[in-house]
This record gives C-alpha cells, sequence and structure tokens, in this order.
C-alpha cells in the first residue's frame, strides 16, 4: 500500500459526538476533507445546522443529529438514524464532553453526575452500540475516544475541575480496556487527550491562566483550529491500523514537564 493511500477515508462514515463546534468541528472537516461522510450530533440544533454549512462549503457531504447524549435512551436512536441514511459507521469519535469547576468538597452531586454521564457513560453506551451494529460483525473499526492531559495528571489549583479530571481519567482506561476486548474483531480503539485549544468550554480558565499555560508549554503556544486535524485523521486511517489501545497527547508538550 502507498503512504498516501494510508491516510484516504474514501467512502468511509464517521460520527461525531459534539460535532457541531469547537474540536469536533474541526475533527469532522478534517475527517470530510479526506473523504468521509460526516455525521455531527449534538444537542443544538441551531448550532448544527451552522455547522453542517460550514462543512457543505468545503465540500464535504455532512448530516447533522440532535441528540442529548446525557439521556442514555437518546444513543440506540442516534444510531438508527445515522444507519438509516448511512447504512454503516466505520468510525466514531466520542467528542462531547462537559466540566464544572467547583472545590472538592463543595463539589455538587449534579455537576459529578452530569459530567460522568457525558465524558464516560456515554462513549461507552455509543461504543457499545455501535460496536455491536455496526463493527464486530464486519471485523473492523475505527473507535477515538477524546480525552484530556487533564486525565494524565491533577490541575493546578485554581482549575479545581475534580470531575472534568477524573473522568478523562477513566476516558483513558477505558480506551485500554476496549482495545483489549475488542482486538480480535479488527477494531482499533485509541485516545486523542488534547490539552489547552480555546473553546466554549475552555474560555473562562483561559482567561485567567491563558499567559501561565503558555509559558509552561514547551512549544509556547495554544492549539488551534488545525492541531488535531492530522491526528484524527491518522488514528481513523489505515496509518494507525497496528496501533490500539493507546493515548496522543496533542498539547504542545505540556503534559511531559
Amino acid at each position: 500500500m502507498q503512504v498516501r493511500d494510508m491516510f484516504e477515508l474514501g467512502g468511509q462514515v464517521a460520527l461525531i459526538t459534539g460535532g457541531s463546534r469547537g474540536l469536533g468541528l474541526q475533527m469532522a472537516e478534517a475527517l470530510g476533507e479526506m473523504g468521509c461522510r460526516v455525521v455531527i450530533t449534538a444537542r443544538k440544533a441551531d448550532e448544527l445546522a451552522q455547522a453542517q454549512r460550514h462543512l457543505q462549503e468545503r465540500g464535504i457531504e455532512a448530516m447533522t443529529v440532535v441528540t442529548d447524549l446525557q439521556r442514555a435512551e437518546s444513543i440506540a436512536p442516534l444510531v438508527d438514524e445515522t444507519l438509516a441514511a448511512c447504512g454503516k459507521i466505520d468510525i466514531l469519535v466520542n467528542n462531547a464532553g462537559a466540566t464544572w469547576g467547583a472545590p472538592a468538597e463543595d463539589y455538587p452531586d449534579e455537576a459529578w453526575h452530569k459530567v460522568m454521564n457525558l465524558n464516560i457513560n456515554a462513549p461507552f453506551f455509543l461504543a457499545r452500540e455501535v460496536g455491536k451494529r455496526c463493527m464486530i460483525e464486519r471485523k473492523r473499526g475505527k473507535i477515538i475516544n477524546v480525552a484530556s492531559v487533564a486525565g494524565l495528571k491533577a490541575s493546578p489549583g485554581p482549575m479545581q475541575t475534580i470531575a472534568y479530571n477524573t473522568s478523562k481519567a477513566a476516558a483513558i482506561h477505558f480506551t485500554r480496556a476496549l482495545a483489549a476486548e475488542w482486538g480480535k474483531y479488527g477494531i482499533n480503539v485509541n485516545a486523542i487527550c488534547p490539552g489547552f485549544f480555546p473553546s466554549k468550554m475552555s474560555a473562562g480558565l483561559l482567561d485567567q491562566l491563558g499567559e501561565s499555560v503558555i509559558e509552561r508549554t514547551p512549544l509556547h503556544r495554544l492549539g488551534d483550529d488545525d492541531d488535531l486535524k492530522g491526528a484524527v485523521v491518522f488514528l481513523a486511517s489505515a496509518a494507525s491500523r497496528h496501533i490500539t489501545g493507546q493515548y496522543l497527547a496533542v498539547d504542545g508538550g505540556a503534559s511531559v514537564v
């Protein structure tokens, strides 16, 4: 196989959760540019419609499904709708996520459950559904979980995001455990661990800590609108066919210092 051909994704279908903006939209754009038909899902119909226009203007075939992944009962219908329109799911990107800042001693029950439901429960339930219905029988598939460098270490005191850190550490080990189980089916399961990227979720923290984050990062920059594209294409493509159960930190080197 030619190296260029290893990265081609023509004819494949990618389902990206949290795909209406930020990192999810960036990854949908990358997969679409490499030939995927992309299906993006999120809670807000207006944001999905805007994202769909953005993708279509770039020549990317894009479908949207409004889904609240906090509700476990919404997961099977999401897969139903995707399969009815596309016939298969080759690539699943579990990107949707949430965070909540509060001191551990005062952390609200509601906040803990919200973060855990979206960051770890939903990826498992969706992967289970897609695996059973789209990948196991075909003996192929790519699952990419978007974890975080926050799952690799504790955060500085001002961040106070104990549920987020815990859920992202769980996402990394969920990736390993699922890869170990589903390798026999030819399914690759890997994770991307982004560092700080400007986004709606990180805006408040970056207002407070942005300069210090950049100062502590070896490459002295934040992630931008292109910095996840290569990583997600690599993990979605045949170029990574012998890689599973791994995480790739995309953080400018922040996690190594």
